[in-house]
């Protein structure tokens, strides 16, 4: 059964029935119960639930890797299965942790987006800021071509995704925005570019081409990139 096919009354049977199941054998797999808890003893409860969430984490870590791949190589509308099989969970666990298509999607994107935003003080801690830029510029051209495979549902009209454009602006802006001032600060690009500039900017540039692989992107951005040196040194208006 399609993901998109389980929601409304059908899902919350499909998850009751499942939970009931789970529950006759009192010893379920993934982060639905613990299993060979051993002897009660002071502290045991904290410890079985840090090691729940330990495991649910792992699974929706798991999950989100999962559907990353499978977005970008077949489409949002894969069957949940598919998803859960190369997660290496079951479809109630991947059900339990998403229980719509839209909360798979959205977590996927901000996944992405987190990704990216965290990779910029990173990278201005290791690179002197010219470099920093750059590499974070080719970090967001990567993340682009992930976004491709969500494009559909991102642009679907769902309010589920509202949200979305502005979870990306305050995640990214600021990342490259601290980027962008110590780079001219230092005097290696131009002052008067703002990340409201550049990140549409490089997501043109990087719409496919025919005929073209990433690294055509790839290379439009680093000519950008090179762009962005001329004037240099010159004060911001």
């Amino acid at each position: 059964m399609a993901y998109h096919e389980l929601n409304g009354t059908s899902f919350r049977n499909y998850t009751e029935s499942f939970s009931a199941y789970a529950n006759q054998g009192r010893t379920v797999t993934g982060d639905t119960a613990l299993t060979g808890a051993g002897p009660a003893g002071p502290g045991a409860p904290e410890r079985a639930a840090r090691r729940l969430r330990a495991d649910a984490q792992r699974n929706v870590d798991s999950l989100l890797e999962a559907a990353k791949a499978v977005f970008a190589s077949s489409g949002v509308d894969t069957p949940a299965k598919e998803i859960a099989d190369l997660a290496g969970v079951g479809v109630g666990t991947l059900y339990r942790h998403f229980p719509q298509r839209s909360d798979l999607v959205k977590a996927v994107f901000e996944r992405a987006v987190d990704g990216c935003a965290d990779a910029a003080p990173a990278l201005a801690a290791a690179y002197e800021p010219g470099v920093a830029l750059e590499k974070w510029l080719r970090r967001y051209t990567e993340f682009l071509a992930t976004k491709r495979g969500l494009a559909a549902a991102l642009h679907s009209g769902d309010p589920a995704f509202e949200a979305l454009p502005g979870y990306f602006m305050q995640r990214l802006g600021p990342a490259l925005g601290a980027l962008l001032e110590a780079a001219a600060a230092s005097g290696e690009i131009r002052a008067d570019i703002s990340p409201a500039d550049l990140l549409p900017a490089v997501a043109k540039l990087c719409l496919p081409a025919p005929g073209e692989t990433a690294a055509h992107s790839q290379r439009m951005v680093a000519l950008l990139a090179d762009g962005l040196r001329y004037g240099a040194g010159r004060q911001r208006p």
